[in-house]
């Protein structure tokens, strides 16, 4: 018994998604409509790219990593706020507050580096397609997307046992749907300031420095399509870099914004939000963005349905 009150000490309460919002049920069920879209289309976007050995170059390989790190981010935060929701049990316990901090920092991060690689991916195929067979060779590839994973989780590893270990005196109530470590550093009573430094360098160099990569790749993309003599080749390029930016600025804009400002008075209903856009809603639109507009993409689906016997 004594153990288990003891535990039941260092557990945190997780207040939930707007917790004042009148339709709060109306809300979760929106966010689990969304969630389960999110699962499917980017499940079957990894299934289409690793079943049709066409789609076996680098931009799909980073497609499908893109899809799988969307696809576990979204299960890492919207099955437990479910659960917590429908059960009316906010809590949970300091190892799980930090299995869920470390795994969606180590996604986020990755996501980042991602992002980044397929900008670059598109900037060698546009700009100098003829060296794209040399630069982008499926070793290299290979090592760029291991490289991701591991550059996050070990950034992800030091930023959850970190912060962990900060003294907690007054309240464990999390105001956030999920564990975050702006949230988390929010709670301590100690001199948190420089961890504070040690965020915002690592924000700099995960959220800004990619984020203007891209912008810069993305830049010489244009330039490079502008000079093309084809018209429908010119507006199929626009449109395509138009809807990937779009994307991620979804998801780059309000990271940014939460980390390098989260030591202001922002308001936990301004990172509930922001949180929903990157974490939940970007990971729907990613499947639909980087392959509708994809002939190739649309061609395994095709072809997948005529084998699975849907005409």
């Amino acid at each position: 018994m004594l153990g288990r009150n003891a535990s039941s000490v260092t557990d945190f309460i997780l207040v939930g998604l707007f917790p004042e919002f009148q339709h709060s049920t109306v809300l979760n069920f929106v966010v689990i409509f969304i969630y389960i879209l999110a699962f499917l289309g980017n499940l079957l976007l990894i299934v289409l790219i690793w079943g049709d050995s066409r789609l076996h170059t680098p931009m799909y390989i980073l497609l499908s990593q893109l899809s799988l790190i969307d696809l576990t981010l979204t299960s890492t935060i919207v099955p437990k706020t479910a659960s917590n929701f429908f059960t009316g049990k906010r809590t949970i316990s300091r190892v799980g507050c930090g299995t869920q901090s470390f795994f969606f920092l180590m996604l986020g991060m990755s996501e980042c580096l991602i992002l980044t690689l397929m900008a670059y991916d598109r900037y060698v195929a546009v700009c100098i397609p003829l060296h794209y067979p040399t630069i982008m060779n499926p070793r290299f590839c290979l090592h760029m997307v291991a490289g991701c994973w591991i550059g996050g989780s070990i950034s992800s590893f030091i930023h959850t046992v970190y912060p962990m270990h900060f003294r907690i005196c007054g309240s464990r109530e999390i105001h956030h749907f999920f564990c975050e470590v702006p949230v988390l550093i929010k709670l301590s009573c100690e001199d948190t300031s420089v961890y504070q430094l040690v965020v915002v360098v690592t924000s700099i160099v995960l959220l800004v420095v990619p984020f203007n990569l891209i912008i810069a790749s993305y830049t010489l993309i244009f330039l490079t399509v502008l000079r093309m003599n084809s018209v429908k080749g010119r507006k199929k390029a626009l449109a395509t870099c138009s809807s990937h930016l779009t994307v991620v600025s979804l998801f780059f804009g309000p990271n940014i914004f939460i980390y390098m400002t989260f030591t202001s008075s922002h308001s936990p209903e301004q990172d509930q939000a922001l949180s929903l856009f990157s974490n939940i809603l970007t990971p729907m639109l990613n499947p639909l963005i980087y392959s509708l507009r994809n002939k190739e993409v649309v061609a395994a689906l095709m072809k997948l349905m005529v084998r699975c016997g849907v005409s």
